[in-house]
């Protein structure tokens, strides 16, 4: 199958958007494939098409935004990279706020809309973002997986099946290869001169027209040394001290990288039951493939002993990319926190629903899941009581295996090969 005809699971969702909303959003990195599903959106529709990386329609944008945002009024029309143009971001809420009807403006942003440089309108009420990242495994398996609602569901389904075939050396793998569409066609040089060029691309212009930030060597310093503590949690004045760069300026330095999709930022989880956590959030970057790029490592470099912490990182920022990712279509609305606190008990990734009901993901690198790995998840159990669904500990061997009450060890592609209630396939 050609990368570019894989379904990609936000597009159910992104149709009803377009039914119901009149500006529709779509929100990621360069090359993840917003262009293309814009393209497959208003397909059937009567659209209009412009691109502001073009210097003519970028052109007649600045010079006339309220004209230009009322060029179409008859039909859809489709802004692919509005924030190239943040000023269109005001004619098109005037637009609407004279016509309300849905499905009149879908936007593509290759930055964050509500920090970027120079926008004054959010666009609040008027419009849904729907974030699309690189291809998920599920979507790469023609599935649409849903982990929160099956984790959920754990208490009281049955024991989940071992998962055959998938050996360490290939998760290890699948958390070094890119999950952007073009990245996966090339192959060893021929896909890091794409991603170095990417990366030189987007800090060298990109960051300084969204974001203002003027020094894409500081922001490649930051970003190298983000990819070599993948998952790590983040302290300003060390990273300050370590890149010898002002701890004040450290922030703004990640807030870039943050507007451009670059990275992600997990905060701490705490509540009455946890007054001794520590809420320095963690910070991985959003594709884990290009982070093996810059860490300059590959397969058999993370399979030896001296990379176990770079390993255990950048499958734990893999585990975390894959839950995000899904949580754009899950059925189980959740939001993702980590936990440590100062007793040193820790778990990996926190997903809290609304119901402040709770479920904890420990993710390890090693194929033999250990009762100690459950440290902090007992912890959790036992301090929450009931609002504590379930304990997981996914790793990179074949067994599915319980380890006493709520307490599970889960092979990591139970990720995208799952079964639950809500389950349904792929779109064609």
């Amino acid at each position: 199958m050609e990368l570019d005809l894989i379904p990609r699971n936000v597009t159910g969702l992104a149709r009803k958007t377009l039914d119901d909303t009149p500006i529709t959003v779509i929100s990621g990195a360069r090359q993840v494939g917003k262009s293309t599903l814009m393209q497959q959106l208003v397909q059937g529709r009567e659209t209009r098409l412009v691109n502001l990386d073009n210097f003519g329609d970028r052109s007649a944008a600045q010079a006339d935004p309220d004209g230009f945002a009322s060029q179409y009024p008859q039909g859809l029309l489709a802004i692919d990279e509005i924030q190239r143009v943040p000023e269109l971001l005001t004619s098109l809420k005037a637009s609407v706020d004279r016509d309300r009807r849905p499905g009149r403006f879908i936007v593509t942003g290759s930055a964050d809309l509500l920090s970027l440089r120079g926008a004054q309108e959010s666009l609040a009420g008027r419009a849904e973002t729907i974030p699309l990242e690189g291809f998920s495994r599920d979507e790469l398996s023609g599935r649409i997986a849903d982990f929160a609602a099956f984790a959920w569901a754990l208490p009281s389904s049955e024991m989940p099946a071992d998962r055959r075939g998938i050996s360490r050396r290939e998760y290890l793998e699948m958390a070094a290869t890119p999950a952007f569409p073009e990245a996966r066609l090339r192959l060893g040089r021929s896909r890091d001169r794409w991603l170095s060029g990417y990366v030189d691309r987007l800090l060298s212009k990109d960051a300084g027209e969204a974001t203002g930030i003027q020094y894409p060597d500081r922001l490649a310093t930051l970003l190298s040394l983000l990819a070599a503590r993948n998952s790590g949690e983040f302290v300003a004045s060390h990273v300050g001290r370590e890149l010898d760069i002002p701890a004040r300026s450290i922030p703004a330095y990640l807030e870039a990288l943050r507007s451009l999709f670059f990275v992600r930022v997990t905060p701490g989880w705490s509540n009455n039951i946890a007054r001794r956590a520590v809420s320095k959030p963690k910070v991985s970057l959003t594709d884990t493939g290009l982070a093996a790029h810059l860490s300059e490592v590959d397969v058999d470099g993370l399979e030896k002993a001296v990379s176990s912490s770079l390993t255990g990182g950048l499958v734990e920022g893999f585990v975390i990319g894959e839950l995000e990712k899904q949580r754009s279509w899950s059925t189980k609305k959740t939001r993702m926190f980590h936990y440590r606190d100062d007793h040193g008990r820790e778990i990996d990734i926190v997903l809290e629903d609304r119901r402040r009901d709770i479920v904890g993901i420990e993710v390890k690198a090693s194929s033999s899941p250990r009762s100690e790995d459950f440290k902090g998840l007992r912890y959790m159990r036992d301090k929450l009581g009931e609002r504590f669904v379930a304990g997981i500990v996914l790793h990179t061997g074949e067994r599915s295996l319980p380890f006493g009450d709520r307490l599970w060890a889960l092979p990591i592609s139970t990720l995208w090969d799952h079964t639950t209630p809500e389950f349904v396939p792929a779109p064609e």
